[in-house]
């Protein structure tokens, strides 16, 4: 029994320690977007603080040069906050690639397929998969 509370314990000690780390790296956001030119705010985000480095990462190249340029007063502006951070490692972030999805085939139907279909569709139970299908072809059709 105590061995099972130990580890409950355990358990909701990791879980503080890492909103206590979620809340510091929310903290380091603001922060870093406090101390950046304005056309870098929305390409850097905080990822991560360990040892005295946090960890950025930027979108695409452009902006990781740019941020490396800046290394320096940046430091300062987390130091000068308060901030417990003594370099900087700045990483670049992979593009974020958008979701593929198939192309909407569009269902042509002339009038006599589709009231053949309706008809059929009609034709069976109320409950069959085939018939919502038909259904739904019918429905999606144009003429």
């Amino acid at each position: 029994m105590t061995q099972l509370l130990h580890r409950f314990l355990a358990r909701g000690d990791a879980l503080a320690r890492l909103q206590d780390h979620a809340a510091r790296l929310r903290r380091l956001q603001r922060t870093l977007e406090t101390g950046l030119p304005p056309q870098l705010a929305g390409q850097c985000q905080v990822a991560n603080l360990k040892d005295g480095t946090l960890s950025v990462s930027a979108r695409g190249g452009a902006a990781a040069v740019r941020l490396r340029q800046i290394l320096p007063s940046l430091i300062e502006h987390f130091v000068l906050a308060g901030q417990a951070v003594q370099t900087i490692k700045v990483k670049v972030a992979t593009p974020e690639q958008p979701v593929w999805r198939a192309p909407v085939s569009e269902r042509q139907l002339s009038p006599t397929a589709k009231e053949s279909l309706e008809r059929f569709a009609q034709s069976l139970p109320a409950d069959a998969p085939l018939r919502e299908a038909l259904e739904r072809l019918v429905r999606r059709s144009r003429e």
